[in-house]
């Protein structure tokens, strides 16, 4: 991966014609269940399964407006419809692809989980890259318009499936101490798209394909910003016992949950050198 796109290790190739994270994740259906239920509004199944109805589209938007609002992004009213598709259609962990890769070894002390080796196996993403004021509009923006690309702004002008973990390659300079505005959203097709990946009607989402990768990864709960991001950086990097063999200054945030969860599930990447 190199820093001005957003393979994973720097190689690929690139087809086609051309994320806390923000609005991005595991439990959608607990923006429509959960979240909307607290609130008085009922459950999915009182209101009639699929969110279908107008009002209940709406009532979606309206939540994801409220949500990304304390992050200061703006959810568009033509955002209410991919909303309604993603949220529907991810009734149950079942419905969504967990990205495939093999465990090589765990690092534990004391029973707790330091990190994992994993490798993951060539494969085609959708990628788009933000540069907004903060990492968190860059990946809300960034995700909202991968999101219209699965529900339906495709050559296919169908809903593609979901996958997780929703990606995020983040630059920083050699001391880990900042940030690049640059950041990449990234989507693993789900695997029958891998062949013959739909093309995107928007011009900026590109596919390419991720070489073979080897990653060490660490779990981390909460909101993922900045700050939070950096200090991931440097708890990692003391861990690893050859840090040198990785990529010094791109990494990669994957989110699992979504942003209103209170315990919210995270892992940081550090990307083994080709």
């Amino acid at each position: 991966m190199d820093r001005g796109g957003c393979q994973m290790n720097g190689g690929g190739d690139r087809s086609g014609p051309e994320q806390h994270g923000m609005i991005t994740l595991e439990d959608l259906e607990s923006f429509s269940e959960e979240q909307l239920s607290d609130s008085g509004n009922g459950s999915l199944e009182e209101e009639g399964e699929t969110m279908e109805d107008e009002e209940n589209q709406d009532r979606l938007l309206h939540y994801w407006q409220d949500v990304a609002r304390g992050h200061q992004v703006e959810v568009a009213q033509d955002m209410a419809e991919p909303i309604q598709q993603l949220t529907s259609n991810n009734q149950g962990r079942s419905q969504r692809q967990l990205i495939p890769f093999t465990l090589l070894g765990r690092k534990e002390k004391c029973g707790e989980l330091l990190y994992e080796k994993r490798q993951y196996e060539k494969g085609r993403w959708a990628c788009i890259t933000m540069r907004e004021d903060t990492y968190e509009q860059s990946i809300c923006y960034g995700f909202m318009r991968i999101m219209r690309y699965i529900c339906q702004q495709n050559s296919l002008g169908d809903y593609l499936g979901m996958t997780l973990p929703i990606v995020t390659v983040v630059r920083t300079n050699e001391t880990h101490s900042a940030m690049s505005h640059d950041v990449t959203v990234a989507y693993f097709l789900p695997d029958y798209h891998q062949a013959q990946p739909p093309q995107p009607t928007d011009n900026e989402i590109v596919i390419e394909i991720w070489p073979a990768t080897t990653v060490y990864t660490r779990p981390f709960t909460g909101p993922t910003n900045e700050v939070t991001i950096i200090d991931q950086i440097s708890a990692m990097a003391e861990l690893l016992d050859s840090p040198g063999v990785c990529v010094n200054d791109s990494f990669i945030v994957a989110g699992y949950t979504n942003p209103a969860h209170s315990n919210r599930q995270n892992e940081i990447w550090f990307l083994e050198r080709p």
